[in-house]
């Protein structure tokens, strides 16, 4: 896991390439890679690439980027894990490379040598990567499928700059076009992130999750994807004539699960896992110890003063996991001075304001501080098993509002004569139930919805959001996502997968992480993973939480089947109303907190 970036000067004329900018944006991501840092210009100034490094597959200087093929000339930089690197290593071997390193950096780049832009689909990992073809003059970006990895672009018409980090951008001083992109803003107060590809700036938007990108002497080209996540989903729906049992989809649930684990642990440092009382990180530390040798497992909970002896402690049943298994168990309880403590080091990991991911950030300053280099994460569990109360309340809501929802301008006027009571309530965005009930992804917006769009102008001004609302358009964003899914269930799976997991809970991983000097591996967010539920659907076994537990591990089956569902909590809620007089809902503390980022923010755009 490391920080990459890059100066391509692609037309003729074009400023040549700063080594004193490509360093600044180098360097402003450190804590991405304190093992180590490399640049490389080419001869002629026209193109630059820099590193930092984080060792953690083949720590020698063989694995040191950025990498450069002698025969070829092409050079690579990478920020990323890939996990079948040994089965393509052993594909490019029998047709006659020869490896210097044992490095998935380098078969990263002669795989590109061998089958151009037809190696993408062949990769199973996070990832983000810039090549340079010598032979073709040309440069390739490229990111993960599913969006773990991030890859931020600045293009001014003659220069195109990149990183992994907005704020590296902006440290390197190339960027001109800083003024604000309303639809980074409105979408940061819709949804509580700023949407992809949006940042909170005109002249810097991201790569998105699943594409490649090409520039050379002719210009930047076009965005072009090579996964498809709504194809994923729509081939789901067409049954397959071969239907499993519900003992055979539970077997071949577990393999797949398995299967994807053994492939996350691929590392030259230690592995651990973050353990919470949940099935998805109990399943997935169950089947990590099963890979490795007994007691070696290192698994770690946090916790925290103000949960201890309350529904959401999660400590006791975390150690009681953990004893099941025979991992190496670590307890951290943390309390709000050391929250307060943290807050200057949190912002300044935030690469793009998030309400969430202060979770994220101190269980990996936590596993930073035991010692730790490479931790396992259940997130991306609850869209793939329809773990979220959305899968239930989301249809339950369409029963009772499809039809009057279609009712021209009731839903508009219903909001408007309830909007002003139920802003005193706890549930204010029920004002708008019959205005976005008419489908799924009106009613996933809903849900989701941080400030509601009639409500914006009170944060913002209103030209601006005006203009990021059109900008942005999110029904039109939400329901091209889910077009051509006829199932609702799968529908919503497609919705939390390509919006909140992609970008909200990736992300704020990422950051949150990084800024620790921890990689972050997730792997229930695994293509491969992801097609062998898709193909148990299509085959008439749906998995739901409570079989990935039972499939997994009885005896912890057992032990979670009488516990609800709290999620990874921690008590912001209430650190923030004592410090900042919030208002006791939830909605009040996040929108607040949200403010509060904001104005921080604020402050670095528009320079």
């Amino acid at each position: 896991m490391c920080g990459l970036n890059g100066i391509i000067s692609y037309r003729a004329g074009a400023e040549p390439v700063d080594p004193d900018e490509l360093v600044r944006t180098r360097d402003a991501m450190i804590a991405r890679g304190p093992d180590g840092c490399g640049s490389w210009i080419s001869d002629d100034r026209a193109i630059g690439l820099a590193h930092r490094r984080l060792s953690i597959i083949d720590l020698s200087e063989g694995g040191a980027q950025p990498m450069h093929d002698p025969e070829s000339g092409a050079v690579i930089v990478f920020n990323g894990e890939i996990y079948n690197y040994r089965e393509i290593r052993s594909d490019l071997e029998a047709r006659g490379h020869v490896f210097r390193s044992g490095s998935d950096t380098e078969v990263l780049l002669r795989g590109y040598l061998e089958y151009s832009t037809a190696l993408l689909p062949m990769l199973r990992g996070m990832f983000a990567f810039a090549i340079w073809d010598a032979r073709k003059r040309g440069l390739l970006l490229a990111r993960d499928p599913l969006g773990i990895k991030p890859l931020y672009l600045a293009d001014d018409g003659q220069t195109l700059r990149f990183a992994s980090q907005v704020r590296a951008l902006l440290a390197g001083g190339g960027v001109k076009d800083l003024r604000p992109d309303p639809a980074g803003r409105v979408g940061f107060y819709l949804w509580g992130s700023v949407p992809s590809p949006y940042t909170l700036y005109r002249g810097i938007h991201s790569l998105p999750a699943g594409y490649s990108l090409w520039i050379d002497r002719s210009g930047v080209g076009v965005e072009k994807p090579y996964f498809d996540l709504n194809a994923e989903f729509r081939a789901a729906e067409r049954r397959s004539p071969y239907p499993v049992t519900r003992d055979e989809g539970m077997e071949m649930l577990r393999a797949a699960l398995s299967d994807s684990v053994r492939h996350h642990l691929i590392a030259d440092v230690p592995v651990g896992v973050f353990l919470s009382a949940g099935v998805d990180s109990s399943s997935i530390a169950s089947l990590a110890s099963e890979h490795v040798r007994q007691g070696t497992l290192q698994t770690l909970t946090l916790g925290f003063e103000e949960f201890n002896g309350t529904m959401h402690d999660e400590t006791p049943l975390a150690t009681e996991i953990a004893r099941l298994i025979g991992s190496r168990h670590s307890t951290v309880t943390i309390s709000q001075r050391q929250f307060n403590e943290w807050i200057p080091s949190i912002l300044a990991a935030m690469d793009q304001p998030s309400i969430d991911g202060v979770n994220s950030y101190c269980i990996s300053r936590v596993a930073r501080d035991a010692g730790l280099k490479v931790v396992l994460s259940g997130l991306g569990g609850d869209e793939l098993y329809r773990g979220y109360s959305n899968f239930r309340d989301i249809p339950r809501q369409l029963r009772w509002t499809r039809i009057p929802s279609r009712i021209p301008g009731l839903g508009t006027l219903a909001r408007m004569l309830s909007s002003p009571i139920l802003q005193r309530s706890t549930k204010p965005k029920a004002a708008a139930v019959l205005e976005l009930g008419g489908s799924v992804a009106e009613a996933y917006f809903l849900r989701r919805l941080l400030v509601p769009p009639w409500e914006l102008d009170h944060y913002l001004d209103r030209d601006l959001v005006r203009e990021g609302l059109e900008r942005l358009r999110p029904l039109e964003r939400l329901h091209a996502i889910v077009d051509g899914i006829q199932d609702p269930q799968l529908q919503i799976a497609a919705l939390e997968t390509s919006n909140y997991m992609r970008s909200q809970l990736l992300r704020d991983s990422d950051w949150a992480s990084m800024g620790s000097s921890i990689e972050l591996r997730v792997p229930l967010v695994d293509t491969t993973l992801l097609r062998a539920i898709l193909t148990l659907v299509s085959r008439g076994f749906v998995p739901h939480k409570p079989d990935v537990s039972r499939a997994t591990n009885p005896a912890i089956f057992a032990l979670l089947a009488k516990r609800p569902k709290t999620g990874f909590a921690i008590p912001v809620v209430d650190w923030m109303r004592s410090e900042l007089d919030v208002p006791k809902t939830a909605g009040g503390a996040m929108r607040i907190w949200a403010k509060y980022l904001d104005a921080h923010f604020s402050g670095h755009v528009g320079r």
